[in-house]
């Protein structure tokens, strides 16, 4: 098998798989240049897996928060038939852009 690390981060409500060097769009976390640490939910480090919460109660993964950055435009449209009632609308989510800085397993 390959030597390869990585982790399958939990953040916003919704989960990720990130190596180290790694560049994501996530919820909003913070100011940029801020360091951010991160709960993993799994770690695999080669061939030695880490998913129980006894396990993983050491380990962490940090971040380096880049950017703040806008996802694409979401836009919609409602209206009622033969009441001249009509509402257009949008939205744009903002996100935070980090780098994944290291995996540790302490």
């Amino acid at each position: 098998m390959d030597n390869t690390s990585y982790a399958v981060i939990q953040t916003g409500g919704k989960q990720y798989k990130v190596s180290p060097g790694q560049v994501l769009d996530v919820e909003l976390l913070g100011q940029d240049g801020a360091e951010v640490s991160l709960r993993p939910v799994l770690l695999v480090d080669g061939e030695e897996v880490l998913a129980t919460p006894e396990e993983l109660a050491t380990a962490s993964v940090t971040a380096t928060v880049k950017a703040e950055v806008k996802a694409p435009k979401i836009t919609g449209f409602t209206y009622k038939s033969k009441s001249n009632q009509r509402k257009r609308w949008g939205h744009r989510q903002r996100l935070s852009r980090i780098e994944i800085t290291g995996i540790s397993r302490n």
